[in-house]
């Protein structure tokens, strides 16, 4: 008798590891997007904070005629200007004080809304906004 011991794998069993595999790459692939999606979000999120920081200086200087929330709008009191496309950033706008801010298509298109919580510093903001149903603010 010739008792040679076996070598290697099995179909079976290397069937059963790519299968495995196979579910294991299912789960993963979309908590990754996921992720990329909210790393790339946060260009959008760092975009909004020269306007932040634009209305607190202007509800600080109340004097200046800039005291309500509907002085606040883009080049206006010291705000800056509605910025255009750049990077994964369709555009920002202040609007009243409520800063907008649109991703492309590469953040699913949605929008970061910040509504300050009245005009006494220091400003409180209220986040809002399409990005919040998609988890990525």
């Amino acid at each position: 008798m010739n008792n040679r011991a076996q070598k290697g794998f099995t179909l079976i069993e290397l069937m059963i590891v790519i299968a495995i595999i196979g579910i294991l790459a299912a789960v993963a692939l979309p908590a990754y997007q996921t992720y990329t999606k909210r790393a790339k979000f946060s260009e959008v999120i760092a975009a909004v904070a020269p306007y932040k920081t634009a209305i607190d200086l202007a509800l600080q200087k109340a004097g200046t005629g800039c005291a309500a929330l509907a002085d606040l709008d883009s080049a206006a009191c010291g705000v800056p200007a509605s910025a255009g496309a750049t990077g994964v950033i369709t555009s920002v706008v202040v609007a009243n004080g409520i800063i907008t801010a649109t991703g492309t298509a590469a953040v699913d298109s949605v929008t970061y809304i910040l509504t300050p919580q009245g005009v006494t510093p220091p400003i409180q903001w209220a986040e809002s906004g399409t990005c919040a149903a998609n988890g990525l603010c």
